[in-house]
């Protein structure tokens, strides 16, 4: 690996880790300014908001940034389905109903 790429990989890693306290401190500051007053629930520490953002992003969504959340593998399947002829999707189609049926 040449410096440059450690270089670049280094600021990466720093990057995301000030991106995902900066988080944090946002999911901290909205709970204890807004759910304290509507839900009477307690205010909550900054390991604890770090902990909650961490837990909604693996049940609610990705880590990727932005996007538009389509992963490139439906793209490549979406257009092999489309350059496969009406015998080809009915016979793709047919093994696949044989395979689910099981």
């Amino acid at each position: 690996m040449t410096p440059r790429k450690r270089h670049r990989r280094f600021f990466f890693f720093l990057f995301v880790s000030l991106l995902i306290g900066a988080l944090s401190g946002v999911v901290m500051m909205l709970w204890n300014a807004i759910l304290t007053d509507v839900l009477n629930a307690k205010p909550i520490t900054y390991p604890q908001a770090l902990g909650l953002f961490i837990l909604c992003r693996i049940l609610f969504g990705s880590f990727r940034l932005g996007g538009t959340g389509r992963s490139p593998w439906k793209k490549h399947r979406r257009g092999r389905w489309s350059n496969l002829s009406q015998e080809e999707k009915t016979r793709l189609k047919e093994e696949w109903r044989k395979r689910c049926n099981r």
